[in-house]
């Protein structure tokens, strides 16, 4: 079903915005905006205190904030990996790194096949190209609760003849209204950290004990800049694992996943547009060069289906 009402109006010369159509959900007090490119989450406030970073309709995401990465995140060395012993090339999305990056919906639009006062539910094709052959559907459904909490499911089918090797994440960064990001305290579920190149391409990986990167009991922010992996999740009582950023005055957002996001990277970054500090903390499937290394790299055979979900709950 589709409510034209809450689907956001278009820019005054008539075209359609940069990210497409705008579909904005509300409940309990929350209001999400879920734009068509990449099927990004633009914006997310629970009771009018932002929760996540966002961005101008018109302006295409910064450091890729809250897109949609399938069916791969993160990085390919040189975008090259061997598929049968034959060397597939993808496209270099990150020349100055020479990698492929964030996999393949970055720049497709995803289209909705259910939209409703809480909840749209969007669908993006993946075609057979440069480096990856293979034909697949992206599904990501975004749900409000009575309390305002959202909820994000992910699904990979294939369509193709044979088994595609695939995996997925996302790339919100999170905030607490206006407090200032660097002053937020992370708490990651995290035991060890990917070490990685100067081309953020993982060589081993690393115990976070005593290091500067433990954020096991929480660890300040600050103005440090931070670009890595984390893995050894540990989960709570519930199964999920969870991490959190916590404001001085108690109010916090939580960015929690199901097991199958076995990996969390996180991106401290001066360069988003008007904030000093900001913060990623992007669920993985799998890591940095998975196509190449095989970890936590998932082969769906034909017609076979990737899926689990994360969401993020603000206790204000």
């Amino acid at each position: 079903m589709t409510d034209a009402s809450t689907v956001a109006a278009m820019p005054a010369f008539g075209g359609p915005a940069a990210t497409g159509t705008q579909y904005v959900i509300r409940r309990g007090g929350a209001e999400a905006t879920v734009t068509s490119l990449a099927g990004a989450l633009r914006r997310y406030e629970v009771g009018g205190t932002a929760l996540v970073e966002t961005y101008d309709e018109d302006e295409l995401p910064p450091s890729a904030c809250g897109i949609q990465l399938s069916p791969w995140p993160n990085r390919v060395r040189d975008g090259r990996w061997e598929l049968d012993g034959v060397t597939q090339q993808l496209d270099l999305t990150e020349p100055s790194r020479s990698n492929a990056s964030h996999g393949l919906l970055r720049n497709t639009a995803l289209h909705a096949v259910r939209f409703s006062g809480h909840r749209v539910v969007l669908r993006g094709e993946i075609h057979p190209q440069h480096g990856y052959p293979f034909r697949l559907t992206h599904q990501v459904d975004y749900a409000l609760d009575d309390a305002g909490a959202l909820t994000v499911h992910q699904q990979l089918t294939n369509h193709s003849p044979r088994p595609a090797p695939v995996a997925f994440g996302a790339h919100p960064f999170l905030r607490i209204g206006q407090v200032p990001s660097e002053d937020l305290t992370l708490t990651l579920s995290a035991s060890t950290r990917l070490e990685s190149d100067d081309r953020m391409i993982p060589t081993g990986s690393v115990a976070v004990d005593g290091t500067a990167t433990d954020f096991r009991a929480g660890r300040r922010v600050g103005t440090e800049l931070l670009d890595a992996a984390f893995t050894g999740l540990v989960p709570g009582q519930d199964g999920l694992y969870h991490h959190v950023l916590t404001a001085a005055d108690g109010r916090s957002v939580e960015l929690w996943t199901e097991p199958a996001y076995g990996y969390v990277h996180v991106f401290f970054t001066d360069r988003f547009p008007g904030r000093h500090r900001a913060v990623a903390v992007e669920p993985m499937t799998a890591p940095a060069n998975a196509l190449n290394s095989g970890e936590g790299l998932a082969w769906i055979g034909a017609g076979g289906r990737l899926a689990a979900a994360w969401g993020i709950t603000g206790r204000l």
